[in-house]
């Protein structure tokens, strides 16, 4: 029986559609083929702005690492975000793209947040190399125990601190997997990151589903949503895992944020789509809805965002 399973009551993909996917359209040659290779924006840090983190009242300076990985400043304190920065994952499966900012050239991190355990969100070589104390969700301690790592483990919805900074594990429509029988033994989720004036949220790994109106009634006037945009081809398989562009528009329009960073695209060719494909997918949609393009950022990997809420630094 598994441990932990979606709201919904939903477990991960069946074993016959994997199979289908992996093995069966390639044999039959009905696979999507498109480059594992494509140029994707990539900007120098300011290495010399990062060193120092936003003040309290400050807001909060986001920096896109690549794919779901973010440096999250605010409050005087660095956070990392599922940090994958290694050259490769799973051995075979190469960057496309350097990471935003090398592990040697981070500032001082105060925790690494761990959304789940899959490898392209949970790379121990990183956290490891990090140092940092990790947030995750309940069941995941038991990777960050060589060289031991403190993890505070949180189910949906609870809560931590990090120094003056609370974090909220929420929910989203995932599963999880890092060896062959320990399916669904460890919880995932996303992340509420509120400061005394900037309220954020990543959601990790997800398909869209109606959690995130709830997420966005528990937390409303959310400053940016980091949302991801790639991993969806094909649809019959990865719908029930990933978000497509246009579903990711529609979680953000349910979730009532502010800001919506794009992520999870131009980094790993993991899904059958091309690498490049989900940004124009996402602006086409963002403008058949005739929304104002201001909220919407698609960061170049390495590129840094400042975003700041007028109303929480007056209330407190």
């Amino acid at each position: 029986m598994l441990r932990f399973k979606n709201l919904d009551g939903s477990g991960p993909p069946p074993f016959d559609q994997v199979l289908k996917w992996a093995v069966g359209e390639r044999l039959t040659g009905k696979r999507q083929k498109s480059p594992k290779r494509v140029p994707v924006p990539h900007r120098e840090p300011d290495l010399a702005t990062l060193a120092t983190p936003p003040a309290p009242g400050e807001g909060a300076r986001l920096t896109w690492l690549g794919h779901a990985s973010w440096l999250v400043q605010l409050d005087g304190i660095s956070l990392l975000i599922d940090p994958v920065l290694s050259k490769s994952i799973s051995v075979v499966i190469r960057r496309n793209v350097p990471p935003g900012v090398p592990v040697d050239k981070l500032p001082r991190i105060a925790a690494s947040l761990v959304s789940h355990n899959h490898y392209d969100h949970l790379d121990l070589p990183t956290v490891r190399q990090v140092g940092a104390p990790v947030v995750s969700g309940l069941g995941m301690a038991r990777y960050f125990q060589h060289p031991r790592l403190d993890c505070v483990e949180l189910d949906w919805w609870k809560s931590t601190k990090v120094g003056p900074v609370t974090v909220h594990f929420v929910p989203s429509q995932h599963w999880s997997r890092r060896k062959l029988a320990d399916i669904n033994d460890a919880l995932w989720g996303g992340f509420v990151v509120e400061g005394s004036s900037a309220r954020l949220y990543h959601s990790g790994d997800t398909a869209y589903f109606e959690g995130f109106r709830e997420i966005g009634a528990r937390f409303p006037c959310l400053d940016a949503a980091m949302l991801p945009i790639g991993a969806y081809a094909p649809a019959w398989f990865m719908v029930t895992q990933h978000m497509n562009p246009e579903e990711a528009v529609q979680a953000f329009e349910d979730l009532g944020a502010r800001r919506f960073l794009a992520m999870h695209w131009g980094t790993f060719k993991l899904t059958d789509e091309p690498l490049d494909e989900p940004p124009r997918r996402l602006e086409a949609e963002w403008k058949r809805r005739g929304w104002a393009p201001e909220p919407l950022r698609v960061l170049a990997v390495g590129e840094s965002l400042s975003v700041v809420n007028q109303d929480r630094i007056s209330t407190g």
